[in-house]
């Protein structure tokens, strides 16, 4: 049996949301900074970090990130952060005025896709996404090709030998 890899992350990645092109369709991305405490950037640093079931909303012409669980810092006990709390994302303005257009349309919204370190001052990025969500149809569609593409590699790696 074929041994599984994990995917690769781009360096300086600390989470992925791989569920996130599953489930939507991804039209645009964006790159925002995040507002965080102390120990959620220590608690980022040694990887505690989950987006799983996270999303984004305008909400008074600023964009909220809702649903990130960042763990508690250990050595912080009794100074640590809510890790569920709802925290702010930072757009410039013209691509705030935009998600918030785009937002309005029927079918949208604002997934995170991968939380990251730039730059040389190592600042926390998020990555999100407008997405349309997918039919059931749309994902077995995702599957099947997946599936192909497999099979083509595998083919091609064993023709090579």
């Amino acid at each position: 049996m074929a041994k599984r890899r994990k995917r690769k992350a781009s360096p300086g990645d600390i989470a992925t949301n791989r569920q996130a092109a599953f489930r939507y369709n991804l039209l645009e991305r964006f790159e925002c900074g995040i507002v965080l405490t102390g120990t959620e950037v220590k608690s980022l640093r040694e990887g505690g970090v989950q987006l799983k079931d996270s999303y984004a909303v305008v909400r008074d012409g600023e964009v909220w990130l809702i649903g990130m669980y960042i763990a508690p810092y250990g050595p912080a006990s009794r100074d640590n952060h809510d890790p569920e709390r709802q925290r702010k994302l930072l757009l410039h303005r013209s691509e705030s005025e935009r998600l918030i257009g785009r937002t309005h349309e029927r079918g949208l919204t604002l997934v995170p896709t991968r939380v990251y370190f730039s730059g040389p001052r190592s600042r926390a990025k998020v990555e999100i996404a407008l997405a349309r969500g997918k039919d059931v149809h749309d994902k077995r569609e995702t599957i099947r090709a997946r599936d192909t593409r497999r099979e083509v590699e595998r083919e091609l790696r064993e023709a090579r030998r």
